[in-house]
């Protein structure tokens, strides 16, 4: 006998019930091995992977039914409605022709004297004409020092009575920072992502030292005095009929702890009517944040799935809209564990993305019209498809999360075919909190919840900046001068649509 079988029992029904054991320990065993290789694997790709998504369209084909007519025939008209993208043409990339604006300096070039003698009769040749050919060079900025001078007046009979003219409102009073070193700071911390103690080290290469605390504090009171400035931006924002938003954590500074803590910054984005793009600063992840923010918002609300948003969308005053792009993420993580099913769905979100590109330059009435007659079933179909494969797959592995995902979702997931205004996915606020996840490899972390919301306040304006195509120098430069003395009831004036309708030069000439 061998020692193996020692212990074995020999009663049959008994022995069959240890290979039931056995056989479910090897399962559970199996789905932890496929769990633990997929979360791996997701960490390998997301680490060294590329970042893209796409899926070949000719991928479609695989997983249709072939003796499905009905989707063929629907697939078919959804192509062959579909205008046909442009062929490129491709033109002979030549050097591009330095802006009209960029001032010229002439180097002009001559002949000496002996080189202008005439090889043929020996007199001196004239000028007729000129041959310029451009170089693009660069001065390094420089700082300048602006002197008030304000004149004193006197009585010359009393020998009193001195007069003297009030100095102009100043963005910091008494401060010794002008509005153009002030809008230099925020520009490189907040629009490219450069740190204070590198603004620092930049400005002493110029000959000037001031440490990065009394920039820190410069970036403060800029922050106080576009408060209302800011304040009005959230107002507009609220009265959206559609509001985008997304957020992403930041780590805080917390004297406390022996390392930081986890904030918030939470990013929301208007309508046409009201384009700004606001961020907010919360010191943790909860519903709080957008429960205040959005305090008397009704429309709709384009985000993720975070139960925090649950609260707001309980009444019909806020209606929710989910995003596509989540679902094909979820499945796009599970394509190596299911490959069928998983492949299967992202070709059918595939097919949702096809319509959206072919209606995206139409008016919104239009694109509500193609999206009911062609998304509306696709996603009928898909629903059905989503029905069918739960109950063939493990709710607990990846392609069994992912299409828990989009069942808990669904009806969110089909409320942008009712608005050609609203959007498939949640992309565009995705794309605004890539500011801060830049800038928090580059400046580590916020100091204190003062901090954050500091950041939030000057991310606010540079952001909106960057969604209108304006230059934000130019405007923080010109706002900061007003501010000051502005008008209370004109605040308007200088919100970022209002600026760039009267100063037009300032406008990108290519997106930020």
């Amino acid at each position: 006998m061998n020692d193996a079988d020692v212990g074995l029992p020999n009663d049959v029904p008994l022995c069959h019930e240890l290979i039931r054991q056995q056989a479910d320990s090897l399962d559970k065993a199996q789905r932890r091995i496929e769990q633990l290789e997929h979360a791996m694997d997701v960490l390998l790709r997301q680490k060294y992977g590329p970042r893209s998504e796409r899926l070949d369209p000719n991928q479609l084909r695989l997983f249709t039914d072939e003796g499905d007519d009905s989707a063929a025939s629907q697939e078919a008209e959804v192509l062959t409605e579909t205008p046909a993208k442009p062929k490129r043409t491709w033109k002979r990339r030549g050097r591009q022709t330095l802006p009209e604006h960029l001032p010229r300096v002439p180097v002009v070039i001559e002949l000496s004297e002996r080189e202008r003698a005439c090889p043929g009769c020996g007199g001196l040749r004239a000028h007729f004409d000129d041959e310029i050919s451009e170089q693009l060079d660069y001065v390094p900025a420089s700082l300048f020092v602006r002197q008030f001078i304000r004149r004193k007046f006197a009585c010359r009979s009393c020998q009193e009575h001195v007069a003297i003219p009030p100095k102009p409102p100043q963005p910091i009073d008494k401060g010794l920072a002008g509005p153009g070193l002030l809008a230099h700071v925020i520009t490189n911390k907040f629009a490219y992502h450069l740190p204070l103690y590198r603004q620092e080290q930049i400005l002493a290469h110029h000959g000037v030292t001031i440490s990065r605390s009394t920039l820190c504090g410069w970036l403060a009171q800029s922050a106080e005095l576009f408060a209302p400035l800011y304040n009005l931006m959230i107002r507009r924002v609220r009265g959206s009929r559609i509001i985008w938003t997304d957020d992403t954590t930041v780590p805080v500074w917390d004297p406390t702890l022996p390392r930081t803590r986890t904030g918030r910054f939470w990013v929301y984005l208007g309508d046409v009517l009201n384009p700004y793009c606001v961020y907010d600063f919360t010191p943790r992840h909860t519903r709080d944040g957008p429960e205040r923010f959005l305090k008397g918002f009704s429309g709709y609300l384009q985000a993720d799935a975070f139960s925090g948003y649950d609260r707001l969308c309980v009444g019909a005053d806020v209606i929710r809209v989910a995003c596509w792009a989540h679902v094909r993420r979820k499945f796009d993580d599970a394509r190596h564990t299911a490959p069928l099913p998983a492949h299967q769905a992202m070709a059918r979100i595939g097919q949702l993305y096809e319509i959206e590109r072919a209606c995206n330059t139409l008016p919104a009435e239009e694109r509500c019209v193609i999206r009911q007659r062609d998304a509306v079933p696709l996603l009928i179909a898909f629903g059905e498809w989503l029905d069918e494969q739960s109950r063939n797959v493990l709710p607990k592995s990846p392609v069994g999360k992912a299409i828990s995902y989009a069942r808990n979702q669904w009806q969110d997931l089909q409320t942008y075919t009712r608005d050609g205004e609203l959007s498939i996915d949640n992309n565009v606020s995705e794309r605004s909190v890539r500011a801060q996840a830049i800038g928090r490899k580059n400046y580590l972390f916020v100091g204190s919840d003062r901090g954050g919301r500091t950041a939030a306040t000057l991310y606010s304006l540079v952001g909106s900046c960057k969604r209108l195509h304006i230059d934000p120098f130019a405007y923080l430069k010109d706002v900061l001068e007003r501010l000051p003395s502005h008008p209370v009831d004109r605040l308007g004036e200088l919100l970022p649509d209002a600026w760039i309708a009267v100063n037009p030069e300032a406008r990108h000439k290519i997106a930020s």
